[in-house]
Formats: structure tokens, C-alpha cells, sequence
């Protein structure tokens, strides 16, 4: 479904990720884990098209599909983000426009994507809200960004992006700022979306925890390259680098046991 072929991507012809490659298949989880600044966030961006301050990719291809999304028109883009392919931001809160309802902008949304009425989109985004286990979906429609918990706003987040079932759903720290009960919470949700649709994810993430859990794939960055990858078992308990140990080596225990 994804095929990133050794990309180079720079800002003012200065690379910041180099040669970095991997691929992904319908209804696997990759996760992209490092330090803050290692390029997990830039690598996303750049498959959908929404690299910040003038960066671009100088060097190979990003294929979905068998597609070069390289190649892609502003047209083409429009179509595809929020149907094909979604993102899940750090803190949807924050993407969230705080002076109109909920409700305001989820309908806007869809009909943005999908000709129908306005009465039959709030209802679709009702039922999406519900999906994500926000009781009284018709009330959070009727909220302002302001009046529900970070927790409810990464789950509307989560219910926006999956609205149109994409086939790959890139997730940038969705789990961040949020205590682990909710933590553990999106995280499941997650996984069950990938379980019910078949989309494929690639979560951005610090927590290692978080990415043992859920993927089936780790990627390990460090300064713009990979320093690891493979599956799951490998990165864990298999052959891995220095970096990835001390990574691993991080992760708290619990009565001198890490569950990672």
C-alpha cells in the first residue's frame, strides 16, 4: 500500500532525514520512535504532503497505491487527505477551530468530501463520535473545543480523521499530554480501527511502550536517520543498536520489571 524509497528531505537544501525507507502493507501498525528532533513528525508530513516552512523531499519517492505521491496536483491532494489518507495530530484540541462548535466543523468536513445534506452529516458525525465511545455524540456536536476534556478532543480527532475510512491513518503522538488511562484507551481504539477497516497506521511516538504494544513494525530514528527497523520481536529481544538499547533501557520499571 506504502512504499517510502530511500527519501532525503530537506529544508533549504539542508537534509534533515536521509535515506530513509520502509513500506507498509493494509492493516499493519509501523511505529516511528526517537528522541525529540530525530524527523519521526517530517517523515509523516512528507507523505501527505504537508511539510512546513519550505521543506521538501529532494531525493527518492513515496509511492501509495503504486502511485508517486510526489507527483501529486493540489487537486489530487485535495482528494486524497481526509478520504484515502488521514492524519491524527498531536493535540487535535489544538486543530480544532475554538470559537465554532464541534458539530460546525465535523459537518463542514464531510460535506467537504461527500455530497450530502446537512442534517445527514451531522447524523454521520454523531454516529462517528459514538464509534470512538463518546456517549451523547449529539451533545459533543453541540460543544465548543473548550468544554470537553483533551482526552474527548483526541477522540474527535481520531473520529474526523476515520469518518471516511482511509486506507492509511498517520498518527503523531496522539497519545501525548494524556494520562495512561486514556492513553491505554486511544491506543485500543486505535487498534481496533485497524481491526474493523483494515487501515493501515503509522504512529509517531517517544513511548516505546506504546509501540511494543500496538506495531507490527518498529522503526528506530535517531538525527534524521534510521538507526533500526524491523518487526516487532526483533527490536524487542532480537539484534538491535546501541541507540535502540538505551532507548529500551529508559522505559520504567514496575517491581524490577519492564513490560516492554
Amino acid at each position: 500500500m506504502l512504499d517510502i524509497k530511500n527519501i532525503t528531505i530537506s529544508y533549504q537544501d539542508r537534509p534533515t532525514v536521509k535515506n530513509f525507507s520502509m513500506s507498509l502493507k493494509a492493516g499493519e501498525i509501523a511505529s516511528l520512535v526517537g528522541e525529540s528532533g530525530s524527523g519521526k513528525t517530517t517523515v509523516i508530513r512528507a507523505v501527505l504532503g504537508l511539510l512546513a516552512g519550505g521543506g521538501k523531499v529532494t531525493e527518492g519517492d513515496i509511492l501509495f497505491d503504486g502511485g508517486s505521491l510526489l507527483q501529486n496536483t493540489p487537486d489530487q491532494w485535495r482528494r486524497l487527505r481526509g478520504t484515502d489518507i488521514s492524519m491524527i495530530f498531536q493535540d487535535s484540541g489544538a486543530m480544532l477551530n475554538p470559537t465554532r462548535k464541534i458539530g460546525e466543523g465535523f459537518v463542514e468536513y464531510i460535506r467537504t468530501h461527500e455530497k450530502m445534506s446537512k442534517g445527514d452529516a451531522w447524523k454521520k458525525g454523531v454516529e462517528m463520535l459514538e464509534r470512538m465511545r463518546l456517549p451523547g455524540g449529539d451533545n459533543i456536536m453541540r460543544s465548543y473545543p473548550f468544554q470537553l476534556s483533551g482526552g474527548m478532543r483526541q477522540r474527535v480527532g481520531i473520529a474526523m480523521a476515520m469518518t471516511f475510512r482511509p486506507k492509511l491513518l498517520l498518527a503523531d503522538e496522539p497519545t501525548s499530554a494524556l494520562d495512561v488511562t486514556t492513553q491505554a484507551q486511544i491506543v485500543r481504539q486505535m487498534m481496533e480501527l485497524r481491526d474493523e477497516y483494515g487501515t493501515g497506521i503509522i504512529i509517531v511516538t517517544h513511548n516505546l511502550g506504546v509501540a511494543a504494544y500496538m506495531s507490527d513494525w518498529i522503526v528506530v530514528m535517531k538525527d534524521g536517520e534510521v538507526s533500526d527497523s524491523g518487526d516487532r520481536e526483533t527490536i524487542l529481544h532480537g539484534n538491535h543498536s546501541d541507540y535502540t538499547q538505551k532507548l529500551l533501557d529508559a522505559v520504567p520499571s514496575l517491581g524490577g520489571k519492564r513490560y516492554v
